[in-house]
């Protein structure tokens, strides 16, 4: 999810095309504006964290741009193409690196897991918004 930093910032091209360039495979793809009820619903696991009302604050502060990616080892590869979470700790080149500066204002979210992101898509994403074409560069990626 490109979260409202990115938007502001309009660099949600540039970010998605770090993905695209990967050879990650783009299947789902909407603005929106998250409730407080979805903020909240998404960062269940933070509920009891000091920082979970900044969370919820700043997803909800404007419009996301949310995704679903797919690829061999999908998770892993999103993730070491986005950086580390602190942007003191993502390295120079990966998303976060590039473009945060503090982690209370992330600009992009990315699944630890399979299973996470399976939970993620079912909040933001029906069924019929997920696209499962044929891509003719498969062999070549």
């Amino acid at each position: 999810m490109l979260k409202p930093g990115v938007l502001n910032r309009r660099i949600a091209g540039e970010v998605i095309n770090r993905l695209e360039r990967k050879g990650l495979r783009l299947v789902g793809l909407k603005m929106m504006q998250i409730s407080s009820e979805l903020a909240s619903k998404h960062y269940a696991e933070h509920k009891e964290k000091p920082f979970f009302g900044e969370l919820c604050s700043y997803i909800t502060s404007a419009p996301v741009v949310a995704m679903v990616w797919e690829g061999d080892d999908c998770v892993t590869i999103v993730r070491k193409v986005v950086g580390a979470t602190k942007p003191s700790e993502a390295a120079p080149g990966t998303i976060r690196g590039d473009f945060c500066a503090h982690t209370n204002y992330n600009v992009i979210h990315a699944s630890d897991s399979d299973e996470s992101a399976a939970r993620e898509i079912g909040l933001f994403f029906k069924d019929e918004e997920i696209f499962n074409w044929e891509d003719s560069l498969k062999d070549w990626i």
